[in-house]
């Protein structure tokens, strides 16, 4: 069951906003266009953000795109209007992964879909692909690099770390306006337009009972995940990708800034082609255009994306 409410703007195209029960939690996400707009070649898109975002961050995006159809895009758990139970002290990826299997089972039972992600989503949709290949008809990745190859022997130290994390209350800053929250915006990333800051700050935050501004992001996201990154594991997922993928990236996109040595660029491509003999793999590279891409060059990579989900 879905309850729908308005969300427009001037200039903007329309979008519903719904709430999905799924796995016990009342899932946000934001809808255009409807039902009678779905056909085998046309099925569903849906969009997933990354970390410290939220689905209506794809505005720009969705206004962009030339060919009406039903796009979809959820708040993960813990983040906009995707509230997680209270109490919640961890986020796993295995729960990203099962909370997208009910979304498809709620909004697209009967027909595969075509699915991007940013960022986080981006490694997000790669793993479901794989194992769920049958309900992706065609993969869109923004920017959803991975992360560095863990060992075995880092899992003490990182149990040790999440376990003094758990007994530290997460916060995250709060702002005074939404000018302030728009500011913040535009500090993250100085290709995003003020206008387009403007209409994305009472999105990304929320008014508290003091008159404050709080970012839609449940703080315990900042805490360590226990649980190491398996590469081997990404890559057996990956392997049973059946659906064409596009890789998106920006050009001024930095990844040194995250991860500094410990995952080099070589790493990501000898990952990507360890699937080139399997998948379609189509890649992109976007100027003037960095990890927000679809918020510096929406139309762009509309065009992008357009062409290649109408394609054979």
């Amino acid at each position: 069951m879905t309850s729908p409410s308005s969300s427009t703007a001037p200039g903007l195209r329309p979008s519903r906003v719904l709430h999905v029960p799924v796995r016990g939690l009342h899932y946000q996400v934001h809808a255009w266009g409807d039902a009678s707009l779905v056909a085998p070649d046309r099925p569903p898109l849906m969009l997933l953000h990354g970390w410290m975002d939220v689905g209506a961050s794809f505005q720009f995006l969705v206004d962009a795109l030339a060919t009406p159809r039903l796009v979809l895009a959820p708040d993960w758990r813990g983040f906009g209007g995707s509230v997680a139970p209270p109490g919640t002290d961890s986020y796993w990826f295995a729960d990203y992964l099962a909370d997208l299997d009910a979304l498809l089972d709620h909004f697209a039972p009967d027909q595969p879909v075509d699915l991007l992600g940013h960022s986080m989503g981006g490694n997000i949709v790669m793993l479901y692909a794989g194992v769920r290949p049958a309900r992706i008809r065609r993969l869109i990745n923004l920017e959803g690099f991975g992360m560095p190859r863990s060992a075995p022997a880092q899992a003490p130290g990182r149990y040790a770390k999440w376990l003094d994390e758990l007994k530290a209350p997460q916060s995250l800053r709060d702002y005074a306006s939404l000018d302030e929250v728009a500011h913040r915006l535009r500090q993250n990333n100085p290709r995003l337009t003020a206008e387009r800051a403007s209409w994305l700050a009472p999105h990304w935050a929320r008014q508290t009972a003091a008159g404050r501004w709080e970012i839609q992001g449940d703080p315990a996201h900042k805490r360590s995940n226990p649980l190491l990154y398996r590469v081997d594991e990404v890559l057996a997922c990956w392997a049973r990708i059946t659906a064409p993928l596009l890789w998106v990236e920006g050009r001024q996109t930095d990844v040194s800034k995250w991860w500094g040595n410990s995952y080099p660029r070589s790493d990501f491509e000898e990952r990507l082609a360890s699937i080139a003999s399997t998948v379609s793999i189509e890649r992109v590279m976007l100027e003037d255009a960095g990890h927000m891409l679809h918020h510096d060059q929406p139309e762009h990579l509309s065009e992008h994306i357009e062409r290649f989900l109408s394609g054979p």
